[in-house]
C-alpha cells in the first residue's frame, strides 16, 4: 500500500508557475500525474518511471516538468506559463509497471488506472 499526500496547489494567474508536489509512503515504479477539470474528464498529464523515463500529454509538454527523488519519495510537477484551461483538481498517482498503454492510443490514459491515487490539489488560473 502507497499514500499520496499532494501539496503546492494554489490560483495564479494566466502567465504564472506553480509547482505539486507529492510526497509517497512507499516505493512505485510508475508515478506520474492527472487532472480533472470540472465537468469534464480526467486527462493523464505526465508519467515518470523508475528510470526516469518521461511522457507527457500534448497539452502540457514545453510547459511543465515531472521528476522525482527517489531518495525522498517525492514527486513534482512544475507547472510554467498557465493557462486558464490549465484550472483543475490535480492528483498524483503510483503504481507498479507497465506506467503506459501500449499500441496506438493515448498510453497517458494507463494512470488513470494506478493502484494508488492522492486525494488531490486544486490549481486555478484565472486570466
Amino acid at each position: 500500500q502507497v499514500q499520496l499526500v499532494e501539496s503546492g496547489g494554489g490560483s495564479v494567474q494566466t502567465g504564472g508557475s506553480l509547482r505539486l508536489s507529492c510526497e509517497a509512503s512507499g516505493d512505485a515504479y510508475c508515478m506520474g500525474w492527472f487532472r480533472q477539470p470540472p465537468e469534464k474528464e480526467r486527462e493523464g498529464i505526465a508519467i515518470i518511471d523508475g528510470d526516469g523515463t518521461i511522457s507527457y500529454a500534448t497539452s502540457v509538454k514545453g510547459r511543465f516538468t515531472i521528476s522525482r527523488d527517489n531518495s525522498k519519495k517525492i514527486l513534482y510537477l512544475q507547472m510554467n506559463m498557465l493557462k486558464p484551461e490549465d484550472t483543475a483538481m490535480y492528483y498524483c498517482a503510483a503504481d507498479g509497471p507497465p506506467c503506459l498503454n501500449g499500441g496506438i492510443g493515448n498510453g497517458l490514459r494507463k494512470i488513470l488506472t494506478y493502484n494508488y491515487q492522492g486525494q488531490g490539489t486544486q490549481v486555478t488560473v484565472s486570466s
